[in-house]
């Protein structure tokens, strides 16, 4: 199976926590479950032409979720927080 940089690179999270971590240069995305940080790694820089320095990433398992008698569960995802190199110019997306 070959993945293209944009399939792995799902959409970035914008939170109030994400956004304090800009300033330390660490952006988060949500990612493709099937991928691992070498091609995150490698998704990031190709998409915004930056340097990363680092890739930390988080599993997380859907939520269930009930609509009266109806029980069905929210799809399990991944979250990957990269961290830029001090002299790689920023992620453009974030700012603002």
């Amino acid at each position: 199976m070959n993945m293209t940089s944009h399939d792995i690179i799902k959409r970035p999270i914008i939170t109030e926590q994400s956004m304090e971590q800009v300033a330390d240069k660490k952006y988060t995305f949500e990612v493709a479950k099937s991928a691992n940080k070498i091609q995150i790694k490698k998704a990031v820089e190709e998409i915004f032409k930056v340097k990363v320095q680092s890739v930390t990433t988080i599993n997380y398992m859907g939520k269930t979720k009930r609509m009266g008698v109806h029980v069905g569960k929210r799809a399990d995802w991944k979250k990957a927080v990269v961290k830029l190199t001090a002299d790689s110019k920023t992620i453009e997306l974030f700012e603002n």
